[in-house]
This record gives C-alpha cells, structure tokens and sequence, in this order.
C-alpha cells in the first residue's frame, strides 16, 4: 500500500511539474506547438552548424538540402523570442551566412546560364 501511494504521489509531482512548465511557456507568449518545433529546429541548428562549416564543398544536391532546412530552422526561431536561444546565437549567425553564400552562388549561376 505504501508503495502505491508513493507511486501516486511521484506521478502527481511530475505533472504538476509540466503544468507549470507548460504555463510558464504560455505566460512567456510562445505557443506550446511553436515551443516544440524550437526543440526540434535547435537540435537541427547543432547538425547544420556542423554542415555549414563545409559550405564551400558541398555538391548542388547537399546545398539544396541544407537550404531546405535551414530555412525550416528560421522559420522555428523567429517564433521564439531571441532571448530564449541568446546562447545558439552564433551557431544560427554561423548557419545564417552559409545560407547567404549558398544563396548567392547559386543565383549567380542561374544568372551566368541565362546569359549563355
């Protein structure tokens, strides 16, 4: 009997440890659902930030990967406010300017074979 009620009573402080979290988040203006993809895009920021550092390398296919989801990972950052991801802020930089350059290049080729 004990051991159930010490088995209730650990469920019951679980939960209400979410529900305060979860009303912190509400109370902080982030949807739950954006907070979620944050999480996500924040474990993706780490894989791209390590994939940017070979920009210069990349094949045309692994270019339009890290384009598509890079820009899913600013699309899940600029839901959250920049106080909350303040310490990621030179990894997105890092990433940021990978995805310009990329950007870049490849719109100066698309210009030089219109040209030909």
């Amino acid at each position: 009997m004990e051991f159930v009620t010490i088995i209730f009573l650990l469920l019951f402080v679980i939960f209400a440890l979410v529900a305060m979290a979860v009303m912190q988040i509400r109370m902080a203006g982030i949807k739950i659902k954006d907070f979620w993809g944050f999480i996500q895009a924040n474990q993706m920021l780490d894989k791209l930030y390590k994939f940017s550092k070979r920009c210069g390398i990349m094949s045309p296919q692994e270019q339009i990967i890290f384009l598509s989801e890079a820009e899913k990972v600013f699309d899940a950052y600029d839901k959250i406010p920049s106080i909350v991801w303040e310490e990621e802020y030179r990894k997105y930089s890092d990433v940021l300017d990978a995805y310009k350059n990329i950007r870049v290049a490849r719109w100066s080729e698309e210009n030089i074979n219109k040209e030909k």
